[in-house]
């Protein structure tokens, strides 16, 4: 567990610039003592302390605004960049390498007992204020927009945005701008170029259509 908290740190400085040593990380980042404690009532909840557990979970919440089920599962250099409002389900599942930022909710639609909360894979990337509903599973290498509601699976290596969430994007190759930044494409502009690249074939329709009638019309009044 020590081993993980250090590598918990250790992430932290890794994907965030602003971070710029060890103290820093330790004493000022809500996401890494909200992690911390994650990871102390999650062993807790596995020993069978789980009213100790929950109250563990329940004074980092207090501490930190980020709201983790101590049963939940996550994995590996897992990263939460500010954090506030953030809510991890009880039956949620996170994989290895998972940057989320602040207002994320991993949550729940249904009352029953089951697994109710997301699953979500390995690279996976999810924007400030995104919502994943129900048991539904984010594919490896995917993104899911800031303010996006996902309530269906999404498959490995695409991009979400939308409320409902749509994939916009699909595939391993990466979108990067002239700067090297990634992007998230604009689903609306998109749709722009695609009617911008049909307009000369409507209008050369249209114009066929025209000369055919005035063929026609000629033809009959010459009868």
């Amino acid at each position: 567990m020590i081993k993980q908290i250090k590598e918990d740190i250790a992430v932290a400085i890794e994907k965030d610039p602003a971070a710029r040593n060890v103290v820093e990380v330790l004493l000022l980042y809500p996401g890494v003592h909200a992690l911390v404690a994650y990871r102390l009532a999650n062993g807790l909840w596995k020993l069978g302390f789980k009213f100790l557990s929950r109250a563990l979970s329940y004074f980092a919440r207090w501490l930190t605004g980020i709201e983790i089920h101590p049963a939940a599962q996550i994995g590996k250099r897992f990263f939460i960049d500010h954090g506030m409002g953030v809510v991890i389900g009880e039956t949620s599942v996170v994989g290895d390498n998972v940057f989320i930022y602040q207002g994320v909710t991993l949550g729940g639609l249904s009352t029953k007992k089951g697994k109710r909360h997301p699953t979500i894979g390995n690279n996976v990337v999810l924007g400030a204020g995104a919502q994943v509903l129900g048991p539904v599973r984010i594919g490896n290498n995917s993104k899911v927009g800031s303010g996006s509601v996902v309530l269906q699976n999404v498959p490995e290596y695409s991009t979400v945005i939308g409320v409902p969430g749509r994939v916009v994007f699909s595939g391993a190759d990466n979108m990067t701008g002239e700067d090297g930044e990634e992007r998230f494409p604009d689903p609306v502009a998109r749709v722009i170029e695609c009617m911008l690249e049909r307009l000369p074939q409507m209008e050369r329709d249209i114009r066929q259509l025209k000369e055919a009638l005035r063929v026609a019309n000629e033809s009959s009044t010459e009868k």
